[in-house]
């Protein structure tokens, strides 16, 4: 081998190694930022993984009790109405890590109409660390299959498979219309794909249902602690099919949901 055919074979795997660890390096949230490196992120409009990023790193320090954490809670309040769903849904998480922020209530309070079934829910159960109730039917939803629908009229071009598991924003089905343009449709929750209403080469109509999403592991946790705080009668019909022995339901979700319900009747008859 030429010597220049060895350093181009050198360089080669060098950039091999290289680019995933820039690119871990770049996205990975646990990178220490200064505080004006969190500054400059949150206001990094090209980016909103820096801002997610800057957020996660504010609910790490308020958790820490940060004397200056605070210099960011009007950024914070800004946020609730960032056009990106996913800084939204990070943005309500942390200001529901503590109650004495300025605005936060208020902030939260509008966030219950958002167009995002996660974003709605984690101000839901953001609010309830405020001792405020008003979330409630976004907690219930948390509890129950998200259902995917047409946008347009089309052919099904390619589904997933029921029982696969999907990240939020994963891909659960594709739509083709007009002159062979598609339209990806994305599962709005962590889950499990658990109907399909459709298979490849079906024609739908828009607003027909495509699928359904059985909610993750964690969010329906969250949902249940929620509920053993401010659940009423009326929640406990989502609750019950969480109690039942399944192995798609692990057992800590499990007790959690009897002593949700447990908890709900006895806060009733007292």
């Amino acid at each position: 081998m030429s010597t220049r055919n060895r350093l181009l074979f050198l360089f080669t795997g060098w950039l091999i190694v290289l680019m995933p660890f820039l690119f871990w390096w770049n996205t990975w949230f646990g990178r220490q930022l200064s505080d004006t490196q969190l500054t400059e992120y949150l206001h990094d409009g090209n980016k909103p993984r820096h801002i997610q990023q800057a957020l996660v790193q504010i609910g790490e320090r308020i958790t820490r009790h940060n004397a200056n954490v605070a210099t960011w809670y009007p950024d914070l309040v800004r946020m609730a109405s960032h056009p990106v769903e996913e800084v939204r849904n990070t943005d309500a998480w942390v200001m529901g890590q503590d109650t004495s922020g300025g605005g936060f209530h208020e902030a939260l309070l509008k966030m219950l109409g958002d167009s995002s079934l996660m974003v709605r829910g984690n101000a839901a159960l953001s609010l309830v660390r405020f001792g405020d109730a008003t979330g409630r039917p976004q907690i219930v939803a948390l509890l129950q299959p998200a259902k995917i629908t047409a946008p347009v009229n089309g052919t099904v071009a390619d589904t997933g498979k029921v029982g696969t598991a999907v990240h939020e924003g994963g891909l659960v089905a594709k739509l083709q219309y007009g002159d062979r343009a598609t339209e990806d449709l994305r599962s709005p929750i962590t889950g499990r794909i658990r109907s399909l209403s459709v298979e490849k080469g079906m024609r739908v109509s828009a607003g027909q249902e495509i699928a359904t999403i059985d909610p993750g592991t964690e969010q329906v946790w969250e949902a249940l602690r929620a509920l053993y705080l401010i659940g009423q009668p009326d929640d406990i019909s989502a609750v019950l099919p969480y109690e039942r022995e399944s192995p798609d339901i692990p057992d800590h979700v499990r007790k959690q949901a009897i002593e949700t319900e447990k908890t709900i009747r006895e806060r009733t008859n007292r």
